[in-house]
């Protein structure tokens, strides 16, 4: 027999939010405090069972979608789903813990920082947000342009970021004092739709979309240096040549024209294409020459001298997937209007990260030209072109039965379409309007172990799994774990620790590493085998990241690249991944022991003042004699 539930009404009390409605609400049982979100961006607490209220706070001027609680009821977390805003409060100190706002439209463009520490995100909203990508939090936010962000990067230095926009103006940000020093604009108004900075940080360069012209200005005094005029079409993207002063400009005039901004005649050369031109990336030698055009197909041209057509991938059939719902074509031939819209090379070089209109993001291997892997971004149904089959039954005479806006929301105020004056039963030709799945760009990470990309879903960041124990590398019946020890007891370091990097266990590296004695490390970094650099340079990255050893593994550093810098340098694209691994591990060192040290700067200066006074006590003459006296006397 089921038991019976007697259910009554015991008090009703009102919230009194002035026509707010309520959206959410939580109850945290232990202290018997209730936390409800209303739909004008107030949150309220009350104590129950009498209902009396703790306090109310705004916090947006969006509805509070979502409210949760800690397990100890001191700190309340709030989003909002239209702001894209995360909130955590401490309600009894009355102070913020966390409060993290995204974009509210599209992120355009990402870019990252030359450690690789930060990474900028320029949004349709006309915002510029730098991330940290090991918290993943948002530092600060950039809100001088007033139009959509459709170029972005850092210089070279790192300390300052450069924004193209829709606006009509091209931005610098310092990042060090947090503002807008330097504006670039062009005598006649227009739209920039791509941005580049030549590689010694002199020239800035942006291509516009209804004059058809690139314009060149100088860094240093923001004076408009020439104007590049060739182009039949929008230009659709830029990039300057890493290694030489060469900036290619691709168009939707079906082509690639390579310019010599230094040069009289700047024209130097012109790639015929068989489609228009929708992304551009340089090799990091400055090479190779990758474009992405309309018809899906990545073409590779050699750019060392005439420029000579290498390969071509064909990636139609490697993006397409996902279908829209207003879609009236086949699946079958769906691929015709898919295209890579961002294409980014490697820190070595050897692979391709492309990105486009559809939910995939593909890693292609240019050696053999074929595909590594293709990422799905995202499987959220709510997206438009996440479902690879349509139902032919959701089809309705007035088009998708999921884009029809018939009692959609819960509210009537929401249902209310009060654009035109006496309407009270809506607009029946409005319609929902679900964002697409797509990503608008791709970046790897100047570490190359990791890469970025700005989608519908956010900004999504995808990492090499560090954690792998074995990976050997030119191993053979001698190289054991016993073997390396063995060697290690007899003090012979240099051998020990080939043995180990061979052996490819991490644990290892470290035991060995750490065996040399602070004396010995200055010897043993010049008798690393040159083809060893790669691996000593990695471990000593990691080992800075993680290991309390901070000055036992700087001075490792410091011996390493004092005896092999010159080979490093002339063979830096080999070694470019791990040596901006080492430079990102230093980065974030430096800044966490120079916030320690902020913090705790009035605490070192009077200790190091009581030092300085004592030693000056101690100095003076017949100070003992005096003290010692007034003891006897007391």
């Amino acid at each position: 027999m089921l038991p019976r539930w007697s259910l009554s009404k015991e008090d009703k009390h009102y919230f009194l939010q002035d026509h707010a409605k309520l959206i959410c609400a939580v109850l945290h049982k232990a202290s018997n405090v209730l936390i409800a979100g209303f739909s004008n961006g107030v949150f309220g607490l009350y104590e129950l069972p009498d209902f009396n209220n703790i306090h109310t706070l705004s916090i947006s001027n969006k509805r509070i979608s979502s409210a949760c609680v800690n397990a100890s009821g001191e700190w309340l977390g709030f989003g909002c789903a239209k702001a894209g805003q995360l909130l955590v409060w401490e309600w009894q100190s009355e102070t913020y813990i966390l409060k993290q706002q995204g974009h509210h439209y599209d992120m355009n463009k990402i870019a990252y920082s030359p450690d690789g520490h930060l990474i900028a995100t320029g949004g349709h909203d006309g915002k510029i947000k730098i991330w940290n990508t090991s918290s993943g939090f948002c530092s600060v936010t950039f809100t001088e342009h007033s139009g959509g962000i459709t170029g972005l990067l850092f210089a070279q230095s790192g300390i300052s970021i450069l924004s193209a926009s829709l606006d009509g103006t091209i931005r610098a940000f310092d990042l060090l004092r947090y503002r807008n020093f330097r504006t670039f604009t062009s005598p006649e108004p227009t739209q920039f739709s791509c941005l580049a900075l030549d590689p010694s940080g002199e020239l800035v360069c942006a291509g516009c979309q209804d004059t058809f012209q690139i314009y060149i200005w100088s860094m240093k005094t923001g004076r408009l240096l020439d104007v590049l005029a060739g182009h039949e079409a929008p230009i659709a993207d830029i990039i300057f040549n890493p290694i030489r002063s060469f900036l290619a400009s691709a168009s939707w005039d079906n082509t690639v024209r390579l310019w010599d901004v230094f040069e009289k005649k700047a024209t130097q050369d012109t790639l015929e294409l068989g489609s228009d031109v929708v992304a551009l990336a340089y090799r990091g030698d400055g090479r190779e020459l990758c474009c992405s055009t309309l018809n899906g197909q990545l073409t590779i041209w050699d750019v060392t001298g005439p420029a000579a057509q290498l390969g071509a991938i064909e990636g139609r059939k490697d993006i397409a997937g996902g279908r829209l719902s207003t879609d009236r074509i086949t699946a079958k031939h769906s691929d015709a209007s898919k295209c890579f819209e961002s294409i980014c090379y490697s820190a070595d070089g050897s692979c391709l990260l492309a990105g486009g209109s559809t939910k995939y993001v593909c890693i292609y291997d240019l050696a053999q030209k074929v595909l590594l892997k293709r990422f799905c971004i995202s499987n959220n149904l709510s997206l438009d072109g996440t479902r690879t089959f349509l139902n032919s039954k959701g089809m309705t005479e007035a088009g998708p039965a999921a884009n029809l806006d018939v009692d959609s929301d819960s509210d009537v105020e929401d249902r209310l379409d009060s654009d035109l004056p006496g309407v009270t039963r809506g607009d029946f030709s409005t319609r929902k309007t679900r964002p697409a799945i797509r990503t608008k760009c791709v970046q790897f990470a100047p570490t190359g172990r990791a890469w970025a990309a700005a989608s519908t879903a956010g900004l999504l960041i995808y990492s090499l799994d560090d954690t792998m124990v074995f990976d050997p590398y030119d191993l053979d019946m001698d190289v054991t774990p016993q073997n390396v020890r063995k060697t290690l007891a007899n003090r012979e370091y240099t051998k020990a620790l080939v043995m180990a990097f061979r052996l490819g266990e991490k644990e290892l590296e470290e035991e060995v590493m750490e065996a040399v004695p602070p004396g010995d490390v200055q010897l043993v970094a010049e008798l690393v085998p040159v083809v060893y650099l790669n691996k000593q340079l990695a471990a000593l990255a990691s080992k800075l990241e993680s290991s309390p050893h901070l000055e036992f593994y700087l001075q490792w550093t410091r011996h390493l690249l004092n005896a092999h810098g010159r080979f490093l340098q002339d063979n830096a694209p080999k070694h470019m991944t791990a040596l901006r691994s080492l430079v990102k591990s230093l980065g974030r060192q430096h800044d966490g022991i120079g916030t320690v040290c902020e913090e705790n700067r009035y605490s070192l200066q009077y200790l190091l003042a009581s030092a300085t006074l004592q030693q000056t006590k101690d100095a003076m003459p017949g100070t003992e004699g005096a003290d010692a006296g007034a003891d006897a006397d007391e």
